[in-house]
């Protein structure tokens, strides 16, 4: 198992924990964790730096050593079937304690392939990943796709928008793929410095919708094509927008399925609801993973091989899915449902807000209520009235408004830029329990 810098404390004891069978642990930089983890760890048998220090040096310890016959035996020995685990990877943590994913080589390879030729990338294309390859989406695209294809990948280990327009523009990079503040960093950086994006061709935008106005943005400061997606730890990508599809379907939609993936929306009953109807996500595929660590239960596929994804989606007429929200995060009111993406959507577009995300409140009477945590724009203070009277100019119902503003200098993520709404509800009821009376 790999524990690299963008790895919380708590996640790395965390996983490190799970994974007692792994016969050999690997830990990159961040030695002082390292150091800690150790006294609880007997299994640890190496740490390795990729920078001075620690008990030798990745160029000492792996590049720079000569194979041996029985080196060669080793790897040979080792060498992964297609059905055997190649790579651990967690759950993002959005809604509570993130699980270890099992992904084998034919999974992996089979989705690389055709997340590669949706988007037309080709071996000439420079890649930038500021993902880290613990995370499904640099192991996948930044290191397993560029060896697949053949092209040429820069990691970024610490995300700096300057230095990645640097790298934009000396690496003569094509293609990126990150969540979305990666992608407005992105453009601020373009608007400032044109000049630097000359190269670049393409940003895929996943983990959370894009807002309409910096898909417009983008699209103009980086002379490039912006495309959204979204996956899951436990496949990969699902669905993409192709290079060719216009911008509406990029703010609109979450893109359509990879080549076969297939996609059903379950209604309250269990039965496939129609088009443009919102149901939970069911998803099939052979790109799809092989089971949860230790926890085989939780799978859960259906006598037809469907996966619950836990997610509220629908599709439209041509196959486009919209996610809608996690089952999770649903906003109840009164017995209707909040439909709580698009109410962000237009918040987003508001020049005060700079971050937003809707949670459920509790309430006696109607069950539930609709709280915005907002990071306000640089020298703004939003009230509650300014961003109501705002959706109601954009037609929004008054039983889908916010009735309680939080105002935060920042929005808890996880490590890859996914917002993690739990921690907000958790923060609402201590509110509320203290007696706190919000905006």
């Amino acid at each position: 198992m790999t524990v690299t810098t963008l790895t919380s404390d708590f996640d790395a004891a965390y996983r490190a924990e799970m994974s007692p069978y792994w016969p050999g642990r690997t830990l990159l930089d961040h030695l002082a964790l390292a150091d800690e983890l150790r006294a609880g760890l007997p299994a640890l048998r190496h740490i390795v730096s990729v920078r001075p220090g620690g008990g030798g040096t990745f160029d000492d310890l792996l590049l720079g050593r000569v194979p041996t016959d029985a080196d060669r035996a080793e790897f040979a020995h080792r060498a992964p079937g297609p059905g055997d685990v190649v790579q651990l990877a967690y759950t993002s943590g959005t809604t509570g304690e993130p699980k270890g994913v099992l992904i084998t080589p034919d999974v992996a390879l089979c989705n690389v392939r055709d997340f590669a030729d949706r988007l037309g990338l080709t071996t000439d294309d420079v890649l930038l990943m500021a993902s880290p390859l613990a995370h499904q989406t640099g192991f996948l695209y930044g290191l397993m796709m560029p060896i697949m294809r053949g092209q040429t990948a820069v990691l970024q280990d610490v995300w700096k928008p300057a230095r990645a327009t640097e790298i934009v523009r000396d690496e003569g990079v094509a293609f990126t793929m990150a969540s979305t503040p990666f992608l407005a960093d992105l453009t601020a950086q373009a608007e400032a410095d044109p000049g630097a994006f000359t190269t670049f061709r393409l940003f895929l935008c996943a983990g959370a919708p894009v807002p309409r106005d910096l898909v417009r943005r983008a699209t103009k400061a980086l002379s490039a094509r912006i495309s959204s997606g979204w996956g899951m730890s436990e496949m990969g990508a699902v669905t993409i927008t192709g290079p060719d599809d216009p911008g509406s379907r990029v703010f609109e939609t979450d893109g359509h399925p990879l080549p076969g993936v297939w996609l059903k929306i379950a209604g309250v009953d269990g039965d496939e609801a129609g088009h443009d109807e919102e149901g939970r996500l069911l998803v099939r595929a052979a790109s799809l993973f092989g089971g949860y660590l230790h926890r085989p239960e939780l799978r859960g596929l259906d006598d037809e091989g469907w996966f619950d994804t836990g997610d509220l989606a629908r599709v439209d007429a041509d196959g486009y899915l919209r996610i809608t929200g996690r089952s999770k995060d649903i906003i109840i009111r009164g017995g209707e449902n909040v439909p709580v993406v698009e109410i962000e959507n237009l918040l987003y577009a508001h020049p005060a807000v700079a971050e937003v995300a809707l949670v459920a409140m509790p309430d006696e009477r109607l069950g539930e209520r609709a709280c915005a945590f907002v990071v306000p724009a640089p020298g703004t203070e939003p009230t509650l009235a300014e961003l109501t009277d705002h959706l109601r100019a954009q037609g929004t119902a008054t039983n889908y408004l916010p009735e309680r503003l939080e105002l935060l200098e920042a929005l808890p993520r996880t490590l890859t830029g996914k917002i993690q709404k739990f921690k907000l509800r958790e923060r609402l009821v201590a509110s509320l329990g203290n007696g706190e009376v919000g905006s």
